[in-house]
């Protein structure tokens, strides 16, 4: 499972980078491109996640049924 914060850093340097890049456009207009570009980010986030929490869950698996 080897996850150490590298990880954390990662989903928080993506969270930077989108907000950024959502005022920029929200500034320039074009409100309807900032909220695809955060959702897209939103789902990006959430598969990293999913995939941590679906190693964890097979680690737990590992660990109580030997």
């Amino acid at each position: 499972m080897g996850y150490d914060v590298n990880t954390i850093f990662q989903i928080a340097g993506i969270g930077v980078i989108i907000a950024m890049i959502h005022t920029l456009l929200k500034q320039m207009g074009k409100e309807d491109w900032a909220h695809w570009v955060t959702l897209i980010a939103f789902i990006v986030v959430l598969y990293l996640v999913a995939t941590m929490i679906a190693d964890l869950f097979d680690k737990i698996k590992q660990v109580f049924l030997f």
